[in-house]
C-alpha cells in the first residue's frame, strides 16, 4: 500500500512576507539581504528571479544582474511567526510533519486527523488555508515518497499544485533533466552529463556497481531514485546536528580589537539560539571568510557542555588566534555548535561533573 505524501514549499517566502507587509515592494525586484555594495541575498521575489538573481548569491552581483533591485533587511522574527501560523495548518490534518526549513515541509497524510481518503484535497485545502491565513502562495508536490513529493512541487512554482501518480512515477523519472534531480547539484549534474547520463532514463540504464564507483555511496541513491524509491519515512522530531550564526560584514575588519568584539556579538547570537531551542553542545567551530573570499575554520571539543555565553565568548576568542591571527581583513565571521545533546540526556537529565579538591 503506497504512502500519501505532501510537500510543502512556500513561495519565495521571506520575500513574499515583505511584499505582503510593505505594499511598495509589490511587483518590483526584491532581495531580503545584503546591499548593493556587499553581503549574500537570502531570498529573492519572482521579479528579481527573472533577472537571474539567486538566494545565496552575493548581493554585489545581484546588483549587477538587476540595477534597480531593492534591498531590505530579514525579519527572522516575522518570518518565524509566520512558519509557525503555517504549521499549526499541518498539524489540523497530521502529527507527521517534517519541517525542513522555515518555508517547506513533509506531511504523511495516509492516515490524517480529517479522514480524507485524497492527498490532492488535502494538498488545495492546506494551500488555501495558507493563504487565507497568511496572505501568502505555497507550491505543493503529492506523491508515494518524499523523493517524488520533493520534485513535484517544484514542478509548478508559484502557487502550484503537482501530483506524480504511483502509475505514473516511472514514466515521470525517465523524462526529467537529470539537474532536476533532488539531491544532485551542479557539479554532480555535469559529472553525469559527461558520462551520458542526461535524464532519469539515461540514469535508469546504469548499473548499481557503476554508479557507486563513480559517486561512492551516493550511487547507491541515485540508483534507487532512478527507479522512484524511496523508503525514507516522515520523521516529526528531526535531530538537530548543529546551531550556530554568522555575519557578513558591510566593510572588512583588520583592527584587532574589532574582530574580537564581532566575534563576540555573533556568539551572543548563538547564545540566544541555545538558549531558544535548549540545546547546548560540546564542539565549537569559528567560521572566517577574508576579503579574497577565502575560507578558514577552526574547531576545538571540550568534555562538558558549553553552557554559558562567557565560555563561547572565551573560546571564540581563543580560536581567533590559533593557529595565528588572521594576516588579511575579515569579510564574515560565523559561530557554529555541533556534538549537540542527544534528546535523551534532555529529557533525563546529565549527570554533572564535581570537581573535588584534595
Amino acid at each position: 500500500m503506497h504512502r500519501k505524501i505532501i510537500h510543502i514549499d512556500m513561495d519565495a517566502f521571506f520575500a513574499s512576507v515583505e511584499q505582503r507587509d510593505f505594499p511598495e515592494y509589490r511587483g518590483k525586484p526584491l532581495a531580503v539581504g545584503g546591499s548593493k555594495e556587499r553581503g549574500v541575498v537570502a531570498a529573492a521575489s519572482y521579479e528579481a528571479r527573472e533577472y537571474g538573481v539567486r538566494s545565496a548569491m552575493p548581493s554585489s552581483i545581484a546588483y549587477r544582474k538587476c540595477p534597480h533591485i531593492i534591498f531590505v533587511k530579514s525579519r527572522f522574527d516575522v518570518y518565524k511567526e509566520v512558519s509557525k501560523q503555517i504549521r499549526e495548518i499541518f498539524f489540523e490534518y497530521t502529527d507527521l510533519v517534517e519541517p525542513l526549513s522555515l518555508d517547506e515541509a513533509y506531511l504523511d497524510v495516509s492516515e490524517n486527523k480529517k479522514d480524507i481518503p485524497s492527498a490532492t484535497i488535502i494538498a488545495k485545502e492546506i494551500k488555501a488555508a495558507i493563504k487565507e491565513k497568511t496572505g501568502l502562495t505555497a507550491s505543493a508536490g503529492i506523491s508515494y515518497n518524499k523523493f517524488l513529493a520533493k520534485i513535484a512541487s517544484d514542478m509548478d512554482k508559484p502557487n502550484g499544485l503537482y501530483l506524480v501518480h504511483p502509475d505514473k512515477a516511472e514514466e515521470f523519472i525517465e523524462k526529467l533533466p537529470i539537474e532536476k534531480f533532488h539531491g544532485i547539484g551542479k557539479v554532480t549534474a555535469q559529472k553525469m552529463k559527461n558520462m551520458g547520463i542526461h535524464n532519469g532514463l539515461d540514469l535508469k540504464q546504469r548499473e548499481e556497481f557503476e554508479l557507486i564507483k563513480a559517486f561512492g555511496k551516493a550511487g547507491r541513491y541515485f540508483y534507487k531514485i532512478a527507479r522512484a524509491i524511496d523508503e525514507r519515512p516522515v520523521k516529526p522530531h528531526r535531530i538537530r546536528k548543529s546551531l550556530g550564526a554568522e555575519r557578513t560584514y558591510f566593510q572588512d575588519i583588520s583592527d584587532e580589537k574589532e574582530m574580537v568584539e564581532a566575534v563576540h556579538q555573533v556568539c551572543e547570537k548563538v547564545f540566544d539560539r541555545m538558549q531558544g531551542g535548549k540545546v547546548k553542545g560540546k564542539t565549537l567551530t569559528l567560521k572566517i571568510k577574508t576579503f579574497d573570499f577565502q575560507i578558514n575554520t577552526r574547531s576545538t571539543t571540550q568534555n562538558n557542555y558549553f553552557e554559558s555565553l562567557e565560555e563561547l565568548k572565551m573560546v571564540a576568542s581563543e580560536l581567533l588566534y590559533q593557529p595565528e591571527f588572521p594576516d588579511k581583513p575579515v569579510r564574515l565571521l560565523g559561530v557554529a555548535l555541533s556534538n549537540l545533546q542527544n534528546p535523551e540526556e534532555v529529557k533525563h537529565g546529565v549527570q554533572l561533573k564535581i570537581d573535588f579538591e584534595e
